[in-house]
């Protein structure tokens, strides 16, 4: 894809597995932001468990697409560009828009159906959930069949992988789960079983585990935002329930003193929350889906 700037080669690594019958193309990538490594030991444990002999078709497995910021821990590429905000990208542009392009090229032209894994920005953590147009009627079956415990509808981000492979007819599915740099269990188990259904709904690779749960879908999510600078004491997880004006947590000076009560402003799930206890005005704190 480059070189470091001691001019050694640096590559993206790709794991392809062809199964012993025809069948359909998939691929499935992690860190394409680099510090979300959840992914990464999704594609891993996927892979520790499939078999080509008994597979159909392709899977091709891309574990860390941003190479740069896997290796710093940074969620961007060395020129602070982000490279979910570069696809399908260009052979001559910027080095996120010659990843992209690169990506596209090698890896989205080659497939029908994609999955993309990510985890919650920055001192933020996400509940497992599917992004994907559900108005869609394949991209919601292999939504459902995923068996994340929320379905949310969501339009396509500019730049996105998602949005491009979209464009060029791919099914695609954006998978968000837990926190950056950390390994969150659930998040990882949701992922793997998540991804070998897919496989098993395309009769690509056979699943015998549990069935995919009944989804929570949302069409709606909003954040709730600091009234106040100060220290957070939020009330609540992801996967909690929330009624409109419910109490979520409290916002106090460095002395105790309470400035602010931070209250819902939709009912609903909580599908995200900062991590981080200092917060300024105006800061995103508590993420809640409508149902």
């Amino acid at each position: 894809m480059s070189q470091l700037i001691t001019g050694e080669p640096l590559s993206i690594p790709v794991v392809a597995l062809h199964g012993a019958k025809d069948g359909p193309s998939m691929w499935i990538n992690a860190a394409i932001h680099g510090d979300e490594i959840n992914g990464v030991e999704i594609v891993n444990r996927v892979l520790a468990d499939l078999d080509p002999k008994t597979m159909s078709g392709t899977l091709l497995a891309v574990p860390v697409v941003n190479i740069h910021g896997f290796i710093t821990g940074d969620r961007y590429l060395p020129d602070r560009r982000d490279l979910n905000r570069s696809f399908p990208g260009s052979s001559k542009g910027s080095l996120a828009s010659q990843l992209a392009y690169l990506f596209m090229k090698e890896i989205v032209s080659r497939c029908d159906v994609g999955i993309d894994l990510h985890t919650a920005s920055d001192n933020r953590t996400n509940l497992p959930q599917i992004r994907a147009n559900l108005d869609d009627e394949r991209t919601r079956e292999l939504s459902e069949a995923f068996g994340a415990r929320l379905m949310i509808h969501s339009k396509n981000r500019s730049g996105s992988l998602r949005g491009a492979a979209t464009k060029q007819g791919k099914v695609t599915l954006l998978y968000e789960a837990g926190e950056p740099l950390r390994f969150n269990a659930d998040a990882i188990g949701v992922g793997v079983c998540g991804i070998r259904r897919v496989l098993d709904a395309l009769d690509m690779a056979d699943w015998r585990g549990k069935p995919a749960p009944e989804p929570i879908v949302s069409r709606d999510t909003g954040w709730v935002r600091a009234g106040k600078s100060g220290i957070v004491r939020l009330e609540v997880e992801v996967g909690d329930h929330v009624e409109e004006k419910q109490q979520l947590g409290t916002i106090i000076d460095a002395f105790g003193k309470r400035l602010s009560t931070i209250r819902s402003t939709r009912s609903g799930v909580v599908i995200g929350r900062s991590l981080y206890p200092l917060s300024n005005k105006g800061d995103a704190l508590v993420h809640v889906a409508s149902l």
